[in-house]
């Protein structure tokens, strides 16, 4: 009898071992939950809820969207009161201008047009450029029956990888960038430990997908690095040409982060 009792006892306490352990486990890799007659993995993390957000109609910027220009005027903008504003979009003139407010990982949306009247050829044609925190430019060109050198075309990432494909629509005609924007990062020494990438959208049509910058766009240097903060104001380029911006909205980007745990039952 006191063996049976003891042989009960070990199978008992090495239960209780092996339920500990996979606790333990499940806590680190997931756990299956019985839905119905169905065994569900479920993620150990608990998330918080997603914001809820009103998205905007045909290029109209979201709820949560920071407008930059709206066709009313550049206040967003230090010297933007240099540029013209007629019928509701704005003419490049005088000088760059730059948004007061700094940016990191963002979302940009910029509708831009170059002269229905063509006048030069290459780099000459309708020439500005978003420069995402002031350092990385993206390339505005009239790039519709244009050459010039592909790194320099429009949506092209200025001197450093051109469209994958050619998306520009006739000269006079309003153009989009949508642009998914994550900044490089430095550590408190300088030294960079992750890159900048950049995803752009021209005229819907996927031309950048998740490219790796190696530094800075510059026209008479080769791209490198140099430490700066996480956030740095947007610019537009004047480069002598009547080039027209309209619509220009930027939503900040934030990761959903979740904690580690084991996730409360779901509605499903």
């Amino acid at each position: 009898m006191q063996s049976l009792l003891s042989r009960r006892l070990v199978r008992f306490v090495n239960f209780t071992l092996l339920f500990t352990a996979v606790l333990a486990i499940s806590s680190h890799v997931g756990s299956p939950q019985l839905f119905g007659d169905v065994l569900e993995y479920v993620a150990p993390v608990v998330w918080p809820q997603p914001p809820i957000i009103q998205p905007g109609t045909a290029g109209s910027p979201p709820s949560d969207a920071i407008v930059l220009f709206d066709g009313k005027d550049l206040s967003a903008f230090k010297g933007g009161e240099d540029w013209k504003i007629k019928d509701g979009y704005a003419i490049t003139d005088k000088h760059d201008i730059d948004t007061k407010q700094a940016f990191g990982d963002c979302q940009i949306h910029v509708e831009w047009a170059t002269p229905e009247k063509v006048e030069g050829r290459g780099q000459g044609r309708g020439n500005s450029g978003v420069y995402i925190m002031g350092l990385y430019e993206i390339q505005v060109l009239d790039s519709y029956n244009n050459d010039t050198y592909y790194d320099g075309q429009a949506a092209g990432v200025y001197k450093q990888h051109p469209p994958m494909v050619n998306a520009c629509r006739k000269p006079g005609e309003w153009q989009t960038y949508d642009i998914l924007w994550e900044g490089p990062k430095f550590d408190a020494q300088g030294k960079l430990l992750k890159p900048a990438y950049v995803t752009i959208l021209h005229n819907g049509v996927v031309v950048q997908n998740h490219f790796e910058l190696t530094g800075g766009t510059s026209w008479t240097e080769k791209p490198h690095y140099t430490a700066h903060p996480d956030k740095l104001p947007l610019r537009l380029q004047y480069h002598y040409n009547q080039t027209r911006f309209r619509n220009i909205w930027i939503r900040e980007i934030k990761d959903i982060v979740g904690k580690p745990g084991n996730n409360p039952h779901h509605p499903d």
